[in-house]
């Protein structure tokens, strides 16, 4: 498999896109062509880890083979907190819930940093090398990659957030980790701000050299494809080859519903993509009309949601471009500078054939979590609760099966939950003292002199 940047660069290895994240022209990398999986009946009764490797074997070989892919896929998972891994159980008249919140730190970025940990820190053994991850979190990214790389000898993380901007439990999630290797940097700012601040440091070839910078954020194509893994593995499991689900996806950096799209490319039985966003609504009226505004973060109960600028979004629009990359780098340039980006017409048909979208203000996201829990006593956490609901609006496919992915543990984000439903959600045990622990963190303005100071 070799890759090529959105903005033209490449064609690169397997390795090059895990140990970068961001081409050097500061573009995004995408398969140089689609691989076939060749899913097949069988599937329905494989394992998770199982599914996780033979979707990601075309996508690694030859830099991790199908044996490599278990190994690593069987020890990530192993202490899940959940024997299925990603468990799918149906709530009411056809709709599922695909629960991406067993993993160590209750959220559905633990799926695939987890495994994305592991493939790095066998690249840099290969290779004798040391790096640094660089990541930007709105709340869930942050405390799933310093969990999967805490502790090790290879990799220093520094992790930017939003000050003020994600739940206690988020930062507390982060902050109270205290090994040698995680630094965790609040910038005065939104999540915007810091994913900007990424991207600077990723452009900067001093900074690379430097510190041999590589992403965790799912600008990094490793991460996507595990994310499609689990897509096919809903799919496989409720649809099988020919019955078609529609996935429905709380989204705020456009990842999590990309990973969607390249299951259903690479032969997963998915129909529609259903993309639910809060009042930061940009992206989700950019699927109905083409046409994206850089526009002011407004605060919401669903914080990892507050994004106005997708960055997976530049893959989407590679494909809609023709695959010309020059199209697209002048469409980014021209974005950053009017602050507006505008999709000819024609080229939304083939997304209209697969996506679909709706946004909700926060009082209709307490609604929501409050009808889950009325309707079935379903707990569900604000972000979640978005999907489910919009994801029973827009469904367009009578009788196939809904599967809306569960992307937090309603425990971390009790205030809201609590306020919608009377009920106030728990900790598991383990973490059941985590706002009483011992913080470290430092804080920086929203500029890259600061960011290159601190490095």
């Amino acid at each position: 498999m070799r890759y090529v940047s959105t903005r033209g660069h490449g064609p690169v290895g397997f390795s090059d896109v895990l140990l970068g994240g961001v081409a050097p022209d500061g573009g995004l990398y995408l398969p140089e062509e689609w691989p076939e999986v060749g899913i097949e009946e069988e599937w329905a009764d494989l394992p998770f880890t199982e599914i996780v490797a033979r979707v990601l074997l075309p996508f690694t070989e030859p830099y991790f083979g199908l044996t490599d892919l278990r190994a690593m896929a069987g020890a990530a998972y192993a202490d899940f907190r959940d024997p299925a891994i990603a468990p799918i159980r149906e709530l009411w008249d056809g709709v599922h819930l695909l629960d991406l919140t067993k993993g160590p730190t209750l959220s559905f970025k633990d799926y695939a940093l987890a495994l994305v940990g592991r493939m790095l820190d066998s690249a840099l053994e290969r290779s004798d090398a040391h790096a640094t991850v660089l990541g930007a979190t709105s709340g869930d990214t942050g405390s799933a990659a310093i969990g999967a790389l805490r502790g090790l000898d290879r990799v220093d993380v520094v992790m930017l957030h939003p000050e003020g901007r994600i739940s206690d439990v988020q930062r507390h999630q982060m902050t109270t980790v205290l090994d040698d290797n995680i630094r965790n940097v609040a910038v005065r700012g939104a999540f915007d701000d810091c994913q900007d601040l990424v991207k600077q440091a990723f452009a900067d070839e001093s900074l690379m050299a430097d510190h041999h910078l590589v992403a965790v954020n799912s600008i990094n194509w490793a991460r996507i494809a595990v994310q499609a893994a689990y897509h096919v593995y809903a799919a496989v499991r409720l649809g099988g080859p020919k019955q078609q689900v529609v996935v429905a996806v709380p989204s705020g950096n456009f990842g999590n519903a990309y990973a969607a799209h390249v299951a259903a490319t690479v032969g997963a039985p998915i129909a529609q993509i259903v993309v639910a966003t809060n009042a930061n609504n940009r992206l989700a009226r950019f699927l109905e009309d083409g046409n994206l505004e850089i526009g002011r973060v407004v605060e919401t109960h669903s914080p990892a949601m507050d994004i106005q600028v997708p960055s997976n979004l530049e893959r989407l629009l590679f494909e809609l471009l023709g695959r010309d990359p020059q199209a697209v780098a002048d469409l980014m340039d021209r974005y950053r500078t009017a602050g507006t980006l505008r999709v000819p017409s024609g080229a939304l048909s083939s997304v209209r054939e697969r996506f679909s979208s709706g946004w909700m203000s926060n009082d209709a996201n307490l609604a929501a979590i409050s009808d889950a829990w009325s309707r079935g006593e379903v707990l569900v956490d604000p972000h979640t609760a978005i999907g489910l609901a919009i994801g029973q609006i827009r469904a367009a496919y009578p009788g196939a099966p809904i599967v809306a992915v569960a992307t937090a543990d309603p425990a971390k984000f009790p205030e809201a939950v609590t306020e919608a439903t009377g009920v106030t959600p728990r900790l598991p045990d383990d973490l059941a003292d985590l706002l009483e622990r011992e913080e470290r963190y430092e804080v920086i303005d929203a500029d890259l002199g600061s960011l290159s100071a601190l490095l």
